[in-house]
């Protein structure tokens, strides 16, 4: 391609240059030879359990034995080091024009057809997941289990939500699995881990299980948010279906401003929650549900009559 002379054009040039295709995205993060096991005699459902807590998180670890439990055939591929807050984004570590994949082993996941520690943020993990970087693509994604609630619109900044929505748009069935450990609350629902309480992972592993039937039999490209309360199994109030919060169980702030500098700090928000939401139930002892939809077109919206006109007319 013969590059033009004016500003636009090199602008277009340059964005040409920078382009990435999915499939290419797919090799360069190609799993290394002999970490992942080809397809297995007996057809079973093929199943990527990620995060964005990291390779090492207890969450990630519990959230897939419950998928092995279930009989999914899994590959495990999570981010190396936390990527909390990621969204959908798409990057990645690159060495050599290739994504960085390790094999990794983490204890009772023996079964798992592989472990791998990505180079890459979750989003990256489920789209080139989905594409076939880890094996045959799967039909289903498990992002979680994520230390910290994912509630309200401010799922739309979450890594575990954001690789749930990403694996959604090519066709699977996905489930973000939070467990809240960090908002304290009057019912004792987010009582923070200590020397005495620690994370009750088993709590959201519980209803992972109960509602992995649920996600199996639904249509391709549906998606779950499901947020535990941090209590005993036993101790949660129910588990309800609910509505996104138009705030999340904490916000971000600016803390300090300097020469050359901001700095940031989440706080919990102290505000009455409305009745039904995931924030107002996850706050009051109860676990809850709800199906999120991935980035799509809003037709109802009115535009200028001539935004309806083509370019020619």
């Amino acid at each position: 391609m013969t590059p033009t002379t004016d500003g636009d054009g090199e602008d277009r040039q340059r964005h040409a240059d920078l382009e990435v295709s999915l499939d290419e995205l797919s090799r360069r993060a190609a799993t290394p030879d002999g970490a992942a096991q080809h397809e297995p005699s007996g057809r079973r459902l093929r199943c990527l359990v990620t995060n964005d807590d990291g390779i090492g998180s207890e969450g990630l670890r519990v959230l897939t034995l419950v998928a092995l439990e279930a009989g999914l055939d899994v590959v495990v591929a999570a981010p190396m080091r936390e990527a909390s807050g990621a969204s959908a984004s798409i990057t990645a570590v690159e060495e050599d024009g290739r994504f960085v994949v390790e094999p990794r082993r983490l204890s009772g996941l023996e079964d798992a057809c592989a472990v791998l520690a990505v180079g890459g943020l979750p989003a990256f993990i489920a789209l080139t997941g989905m594409r076939g970087a880890f094996g045959p693509p799967p039909e289903v994604v498990l992002s979680g289990i994520n230390n910290g609630p994912n509630t309200g619109y401010a799922v739309l900044h979450s890594g575990t939500v954001g690789a749930a929505l990403t694996a959604s748009t090519f066709g699977a069935r996905a489930m973000a699995v939070s467990l809240n450990v960090r908002m304290r609350t009057v019912s004792g629902a987010g009582a923070a881990p200590s020397a005495r309480t620690g994370p009750h992972w088993e709590t959201a592993a519980e209803l992972a299980r109960r509602t992995l039937p649920a996600l199996l039999a639904s249509e391709p490209g549906t998606v779950l948010n499901v947020n535990a309360p941090n209590v005993a199994p036993g101790e949660m109030r129910g588990f309800e279906r609910a509505r996104l919060a138009r705030f999340g169980a904490v916000q971000t702030n600016v803390a300090e401003r300097g020469e050359g500098y901001v700095k940031v700090a989440l706080a919990e928000i102290d505000a009455e929650y409305e009745p039904g939401t995931d924030a107002a139930l996850i706050a009051a002892g109860y676990a809850t549900i709800t199906p999120l939809s991935a980035v799509c077109e809003a037709g109802a919206v009115s535009l200028p009559e001539s935004a309806g006109r083509s370019a020619a007319g």
